[in-house]
């Protein structure tokens, strides 16, 4: 199990992460969290539910992802949550529209996916002025996740 306080991170259990036969997965990792910012989007695009449950559920379909179910929320006076359980994790939008911003994530535990192929839709579907993509390995013992931007 890992921890995080103060920026440092933690392992503070003795035994190694194993599959579900028990084989370890020392030095592996068990799946990657996708991190996508979304700054400058158009408000209307941010605000409007149907356009990001759409846009999540064939960003989904790019990333090869199996599709289990879909829960959405249309907060007043603005902004939308649609979050997409997947067989392999989730993928989750969030808007601020008042902001102009949209935080996607997109955690994936197999690799067959391809969990860059949504983000480069997503780009083009939110049509930010700018944007940022960071990838954190998941699962490994190590617990010092590569991040790579």
């Amino acid at each position: 199990m890992c921890y995080c306080t103060g920026g440092h991170f933690f392992w503070y259990e003795n035994r190694g992460l194993q599959t579900e036969s028990g084989e370890s997965v020392e030095g592996k990792k068990l799946g990657e969290h996708w991190i996508l910012e979304l700054v400058g989007c158009p408000e209307t695009l941010l605000d409007d539910l149907q356009f990001v449950k759409e846009s999540a559920t064939e960003a989904c379909r790019l990333a090869r992802a199996k599709f289990l179910n879909i829960e959405t929320h249309k907060f007043e006076p603005q902004g939308v949550t649609v979050v997409v359980l997947l067989a392999e994790s989730h993928l989750s939008i969030h808007t601020w529209p008042e902001e102009g911003y949209a935080g996607v994530d997109i955690f994936t535990c197999a690799d067959r996916l391809t969990p860059g192929r949504a983000c480069e839709y997503l780009i083009e579907r939110f049509q930010p002025s700018s944007h940022s993509t960071a990838v954190v390995e998941r699962g490994t013992k190590s617990c010092h996740p590569q991040i790579t931007n």
